[in-house]
């Protein structure tokens, strides 16, 4: 599988949230933000690793349902700060870029 554009942003907005969640667990040592940020990571990787091709389409899947249980929980008992609506951005435009990429690689 080539990379193109779309698939790049997918992999850097997935590092970015990832990031941003390790980053906000390091003072809070909070595991369930060190779980999520490895979970993007976990996820983005799988998507484009050729061992796991034939499950791509699961996996994209996967990583929307991932993403959107992340802004669900954020709606419900997360902190309003620039950081979060940041991160939000960037988990909204993940999705977006999914479901593009499903449509144009099934």
């Amino acid at each position: 599988m080539t990379l193109g554009p779309i698939q790049i942003a997918i992999i850097l907005l997935s590092a970015a949230t990832a990031f941003i969640h390790i980053a906000l667990a390091l003072p809070t040592n909070l595991i369930m933000f060190y779980l999520n940020g490895l979970g993007y990571i976990g996820l983005a990787a799988a998507l484009f690793l050729p061992p796991f091709a034939a499950y791509r389409r699961v996996i994209r899947w996967t990583l929307i349902g991932f993403t959107a249980v992340t802004i669900a929980g954020w709606v419900i008992v997360g902190e309003r700060s620039l950081v979060a609506y940041i991160d939000k951005l960037i988990e909204a435009a993940l999705i977006g870029l999914l479901a593009v990429d499903m449509r144009n690689r099934p």
